[in-house]
């Protein structure tokens, strides 16, 4: 059982930091520079319909990720065995980091092809947000009520 739960960390572990590359990724990809940065800098209504579906996806997102995954630990989670709670926590911190994704990929788009601050404030705050889902073996344990056998 040690063995399944230190797999399930490891891989949220990996979700996270695949998580922390898209970002990474889209700054160099945007400031090496292409045809796409600043493509609708000029465009009144691409900026303003770019701007505001960031906006939206952030403030959709983001709370939404936070609490569901709360929500689905209390009601479907808890209520399970063991290896169906580790295989079920991994799958609902892939939706919870992917919901995240979604402002963040957007941010960055918007700010890259609209050249519009608002995009990269939307990306920082999902990415913010990520910080409280640190994945961890302990946290695994605390959150599934798993006590460390010695």
């Amino acid at each position: 059982m040690e063995e399944q739960i230190k797999k399930t960390a490891a891989r949220v572990k990996a979700g996270f930091v695949y998580f922390w590359l898209l970002p990474v990724l889209l700054v160099i990809l945007g400031e090496t520079g292409g045809d796409w940065v600043g493509m609708y800098a000029g465009d009144v209504r691409a900026s303003y319909t770019a701007e505001t579906i960031t906006i939206l996806l952030a403030a959709i997102c983001v709370p939404v990720s936070l609490k569901l995954f709360s929500w689905v630990l209390t009601r479907k989670i808890d209520v399970v065995s063991l290896p169906e709670a580790l295989r079920l926590y991994s799958f609902w911190s892939g939706v919870r980091l992917a919901l995240l994704a979604l402002p963040v990929l957007g941010g960055f788009l918007t700010y890259y092809m609209v050249l519009s601050n608002t995009g990269v404030l939307c990306a920082l705050i999902a990415l913010t947000a990520s910080l409280f889902c640190l994945p961890g073996e302990e946290r695994l344990r605390k959150e599934l009520h798993i006590n460390k056998e010695e």
